[in-house]
């Protein structure tokens, strides 16, 4: 198997062909042609550093190392580092002429998971994404020339067997997901090829959007954020196409949680924002406000996450007659209290984040097994900021055990995360062989 990319300089220099040596000598050779006779300290150590994201290389390096890739300078100022990197991910735009490219971009991203894995969409990049969605007026729906005929049967069939695919719990989901994704790849070729009225093609491009949805999910889980994002990204091509602003609004906020969870809140809060001004549901609207609040909470803006927070759960409360739409059917009181205890927690309030925790996880029903395991690393935290180390050693050996069950990869990396803080309590009974499951796993 191919050694994973992990940076976009690492990349840069793949597609070129070059070692780490060869972009050194470049570097030296740009430096000497520089009018201003620029001094390039760099060697290989600091290439080595770079890619790693230990270090960021000061302005005049990256002036080298643009030089060595021909990027232009306007680049640097367009984009921050190391998003200017040639083999950046610019997004296809939304619209009806793009909606199969997207899904078959994200079929080929699945298939190429193991190389690029630091890419994620840029904030830049998410930002202008949901300003297409926001303010760009769908295609009219066109008919493919020729191919199978989708008749009200056979749509209804496709409707039927996604709907179960998409509804299956994520323990399930593991064993399934080659259906899910064989599913997607029917509905892409009948978008591609088939016939159909304009209703039954938007039908068509409103449930390749949910399958879209459902294997970013599952990507995401297995921590394959290239591949998820490109398939939120065809999720929300044809989200805009079918005119369907709700479902568009739910693959946002599955942006910004990869982005929240990914350590990049500040690429969260715009396509919240723009979801925000485009939804009506109350229960869509108290989802979307309590991811913002979670972005403003690790981004350390107490005032900002507070009034989310409140906003959120004034929406929950409000009674509608509408069902919530699919993607958000699963907020309640339970995840409301659990996030917004992670809120406290990013935000320094120990013992609220605590009892918010422990309230929620009091509500949350037994069927939603990866949810459970997530907050429960959430209470892990909360209890060994509180020195209740025995505590959060059941909790975290819990959530671990969970993860690993239902196959939820990111879910096991959210355990291990806390071996740092469970380090200073190796005399405590149980902790030493917590840390080497971790290490091993």
């Amino acid at each position: 198997m191919d050694e994973p990319i992990r940076h976009p300089l690492a990349y840069a220099r793949f597609l070129r062909g070059w070692p780490q040596s060869e972009l050194v000598a470049r570097m030296h050779r740009a430096a000497r042609m520089r009018p201003e006779g620029l001094r390039c300290g760099a060697d290989k150590a600091a290439v080595s550093r770079w890619e790693n994201g230990r270090k960021k290389p000061d302005a005049e390096s990256q002036l080298l190392i643009a030089d060595a890739f021909d990027v232009p300078a306007s680049d640097l100022e367009r984009y921050p580092w190391p998003h200017w990197l040639p083999g950046r991910e610019e997004p296809v735009q939304l619209g009806s002429t793009y909606t199969v490219h997207a899904l078959r971009d994200a079929q080929r991203a699945v298939m190429d998971h193991e190389r690029r894995t630091f890419l994620t969409y840029s904030a830049l990049a998410l930002a202008g994404l949901a300003s297409q969605w926001a303010t760009l007026e769908p295609d009219r729906l066109t008919p493919a020339a020729d191919g199978t005929y989708v008749d009200d049967a056979l749509m209804s069939w496709l409707e039927e067997t996604g709907t179960k695919l998409t509804a299956l719990p994520t323990e399930k989901r593991q064993y399934m997901i080659k259906l899910a994704e064989a599913h997607m790849d029917t509905v892409t070729d009948l978008l591609e090829r088939g016939r159909s009225s304009d209703p039954t093609k938007q039908r068509l491009h409103l449930l390749a959007s949910s399958l879209a949805s459902t294997c970013g999910w599952y990507r995401f889980d297995q921590g394959q954020h290239y591949a998820a994002g490109k398939l939120w990204h065809a999720a929300l091509s044809n989200a805009h196409t079918a005119r369907d602003r709700d479902q568009g609004a739910g693959v946002l906020s599955d942006f910004a949680y990869q982005a929240i969870w990914l350590g990049k809140p500040q690429a969260a809060v715009e396509p919240l924002s723009q979801a925000l001004i485009h939804t009506r549901h109350p229960a869509a609207r108290s989802a979307l406000h309590l991811r913002r609040a979670r972005a403003h909470a690790a981004m350390g803006n107490a005032g900002a996450c507070l009034q989310d927070l409140k906003d959120a759960e004034v929406a929950l409360l409000t009674d509608t007659p509408d069902p919530a739409p699919s993607w958000c059917q699963w907020m309640s009181t339970a995840d409301l209290a659990v996030d917004s205890g992670q809120c406290m927690l990013d935000l320094g309030r120990t013992q609220e984040a605590h009892n918010r925790i422990e309230e929620g996880l009091s509500l949350l029903p037994r069927s939603r097994d990866k949810t459970r395991g997530v907050f429960r690393t959430y209470e892990a935290r909360s209890l060994i900021q509180a020195q209740e180390i025995e505590q959060a050693l059941a909790v975290s050996t819990e959530s671990l055990d969970l993860a690993q069950r239902i196959g939820a990869v990111r879910c096991v990396k959210l355990v291990r995360d806390l071996a740092p803080a469970f380090r200073p309590y190796k005399s405590v009974n149980g902790v030493p062989e917590l840390l080497e499951r971790l290490r091993a796993c």
